[in-house]
């Protein structure tokens, strides 16, 4: 039985977009660009907050970046007071967090999402402590698809690759867990398609989040 779980945040614990869409639009907005579609910003997410900006913009017309410096500034900036914009779990995952709690199997989240940011969200949703070891993006950590984070969250662990799950929803999210050495869970309730998924190796492909408890 697989002893730990590290979840992706943005797309797989929490339905984010509107969020994400709120702020990058408002961080655009004042150079001309946007607003952008939810669709669009499925997209655009996924590889850390400054590729956000940078395909917004690029969306927008600045495939160059020459706004990117201060358009990043101001997404941070709105980012840190809007970050819970109409944020919630998706259907089905504070059962599946719960039975995962029953069977004595640790949670973990990586995020590309800024740490201080990430642990905001989670504990707004989750409660504080609920998750074993919570870690977004880190100075000095390698965002994903790097497994740096991974490995980070196995040794405050004291696990194995081999004895986790990694569930996530985007290309980004399988190429992590891949790296690491876990077994891959793609989630098709999230911002991307099966397609994405299947090819990018994903172990198995669920529906719905209890159905992860069927790769324990």
């Amino acid at each position: 039985m697989k002893k730990a779980v590290i979840f992706d945040l943005d797309g797989t614990l929490s339905d984010s977009i509107h969020s994400i869409k709120y702020c990058a639009d408002r961080a655009v907005a004042g150079f001309g660009y946007g607003p952008f579609t939810e669709k669009q910003y499925q997209y655009f997410v996924g590889d850390g907050a400054a590729n956000l900006i940078r395909r917004a913009l690029a969306a927008g017309g600045d495939e160059e970046g020459v706004h990117f410096e201060e358009a990043f500034a101001i997404y941070k900036e709105i980012f840190r007071d809007n970050c819970m914009y109409r944020v919630a779990p998706y259907d089905g995952i504070r059962e599946l967090l719960a039975a995962l709690k029953e069977k004595n199997v640790k949670i973990a989240v990586l995020s590309n999402k800024p740490h201080a940011e990430t642990i905001n969200v989670v504990e707004s949703l989750f409660g504080k402590g609920y998750f074993d070891v919570i870690q977004g993006q880190k100075e000095n950590v390698a965002i994903k698809p790097s497994p740096e984070g991974v490995f980070q969250i196995l040794g405050q662990l004291g696990l194995t690759a081999e004895e986790v799950l990694y569930l996530g929803d985007t290309s980004t999210d399988m190429k992590t867990g891949k790296g690491a050495g876990a077994f891959t869970l793609g989630a098709l309730w999230g911002f991307r398609e099966r397609e994405e998924l299947e090819a990018n190796h994903a172990d198995a492909i669920i529906g719905h989040p209890l159905d992860a408890l069927n790769f324990l």
